[in-house]
């Protein structure tokens, strides 16, 4: 079931709200919250039942550990750290007998010239994210940093729908304190109002922009031959666009299903492209995946203590992690060795003193971006290098018919010629028109949750109501159910299911 299905809107999740809320109406505190761990249950298995003991067995499991390490049970008399290690391993075997398993036999394969059958196991929907969320469970009880909380609570710490397919990955304590105010069990109307305005800003930018957007990216690197330069550019210019709106998109779908039960998520992007360098660019991205990265992986591995070599190589190593997290393949590897890369180089540079002008600093830092990205989208490494060799112009440049005239004085170079430049990927002038505005969203343009002065789960979610929100709110809506009835994208489903 889909943030952006019918189902969903029209049935799931106002049939969840007035239930919930009519549980908590008769003061029937747990059934309430077993009503959501229900409901959120059947929202995970909507797509594949199969996946239920998978989750189910995950969070018993966790749970017990848990409890063991931050003393709540007292029947495992085993050390900590040992119990930690335990815990951690079995959650990361667990992911990774079913996401890297045929890619370890595949390149056994290749490297041994041996022939081991692929298991092909269908990877369980969400299984990256409520793995690294149950990490940081185990990590924080280890470290003290959670209290006594049963297994209903936990179960629905895990499972709550809002944030359980694509995140934000959030931590023990950012969520239970909410499920616990006794101010959080009774509707509030202006975080409903909030929340809906929030749903409706994600709800555009998945079915408007992002879907538009992946009609290129996927022309461009799933079915073109070849491309030219200006084919090429936009393809991995919409492919850039189509990754943010989407996955913004579903953070803010998130983030606005949250509050209608009160409960504040973590703020997960924070315009991102303006970031002026690539450091800039981790702060804003996916920013509960970066908190993670740092927390549970960088500063482990001993973070900036012990030297700037080794400062490196700990940063090398938690990219190269972050890539692999992100899809069995070579090619997400190599995308997270760039941005490895690119931050030891940032770090370097700021060592020295350097410092760029604004605008040369965000133009580099925007570029090394989209390029990466290329590696991130292509299913092979064919894939990638077709595209790069469109956007250095190695594939020829097409120039349209209608400015043969103003520009025949390059007619004499072999690697120029007058057609339609946007013959493999179709769109004609539409391609350019939504870059367009995918580059004023983007760079001129207050995101979603600066718009409302909303602050993390800490923090306050205020919306000033009047009639220019209350259009503003309508016409986003009119517009994306527009496409959803008439633009066949319900079925669209968001990026980040696949990791």
């Amino acid at each position: 079931m889909l943030f952006n299905s019918l189902e969903f809107i029209f049935f799931f999740l106002p049939i969840s709200f007035l239930v919930y809320f009519y549980l908590l109406h008769k003061r029937l505190i747990i059934g309430a919250k077993g009503f959501l761990v229900f409901a959120s249950l059947f929202f995970y298995s909507w797509w594949n039942i199969y996946y239920l003991p998978i989750i189910l067995s995950s969070m018993l499991f966790n749970f017990v550990l848990g409890n063991s390490l931050n003393e709540n049970l007292k029947k495992i008399q085993l050390p900590k750290k040992s119990l930690l290690i335990f815990g951690v391993c079995s959650n990361l075997f667990l992911l990774g007998y079913f996401k890297y398993t045929d890619f370890l036999i595949n390149n056994w394969n290749q490297l041994f010239d041996t022939s081991f059958q692929l298991i092909h196991l269908t990877l369980p929907l969400a299984i990256s994210f409520f793995t690294f969320q149950q990490i940081t469970y185990l990590v924080d009880s280890y470290r003290g940093e959670t209290k006594e909380y049963d297994f209903l609570n936990y179960a629905l710490f895990v499972t709550f729908f809002p944030q359980l397919i694509a995140g934000p990955i959030v931590h023990h304590a950012e969520m239970m304190p909410q499920f616990a105010n006794k101010w959080h069990l009774v509707k509030n109307y202006k975080n409903i109002a909030t929340g809906l305005f929030i749903f409706a800003v994600g709800l555009f930018k998945k079915v408007i922009l992002a879907d538009t957007f992946a009609q290129w990216a996927t022309a461009g690197f799933d079915h073109a031959p070849i491309l030219n330069f200006l084919e090429a550019w936009a393809v991995s210019l919409s492919y850039t666009f189509q990754l943010y709106f989407d996955f913004s998109g579903y953070a803010d779908m998130a983030i606005g299903a949250a509050l209608l039960f009160n409960i504040r998520l973590p703020v997960n992007f924070n315009s991102p492209y303006k970031a002026l360098d690539i450091r800039g660019f981790w702060q804003r991205w996916h920013m509960t995946l970066s908190r993670f990265l740092r927390e549970y992986i960088y500063i482990p591995l001993g973070g900036n203590r012990k030297g700037r070599l080794y400062t490196y190589i700990n940063i090398l190593v938690t990219f190269l992690l972050a890539g692999l997290w992100h899809g069995a393949g070579w090619t997400f590897v190599f995308w997270g060795l760039l941005h490895g890369m690119a931050l030891v180089i940032h770090r370097a540079w700021k060592g020295i003193g350097f410092t760029l002008p604004k605008i040369v600093a965000w133009f580099i830092t925007f570029n090394f971006v989209n390029i990466s990205w290329i590696f991130f989208r292509a299913k092979e490494w064919q894939d990638a290098i077709k595209i790069l060799e469109g956007m250095s112009g190695i594939s020829g440049i097409v120039i349209t018919e209608k400015r043969a005239e103003f520009f025949s004085f390059l007619s004499s170079f072999d690697s120029i010629t007058f057609g339609r430049v946007t013959e493999h990927i179709s769109g004609g002038s539409s391609v350019l028109n939504y870059l367009i505005v995918g580059f004023l969203v983007n760079l001129l343009f207050r995101n979603s949750t600066e718009t409302i002065n909303f602050v993390s789960y800490s923090g306050r979610a205020s919306l000033q109501f009047n009639y220019k929100w209350a259009f503003a709110f309508s016409l986003l809506l009119f517009c994306s159910f527009l496409h959803i009835f008439f633009g066949n994208t319900s079925s669209s489903e968001f990026l980040y299911f696949n990791f």
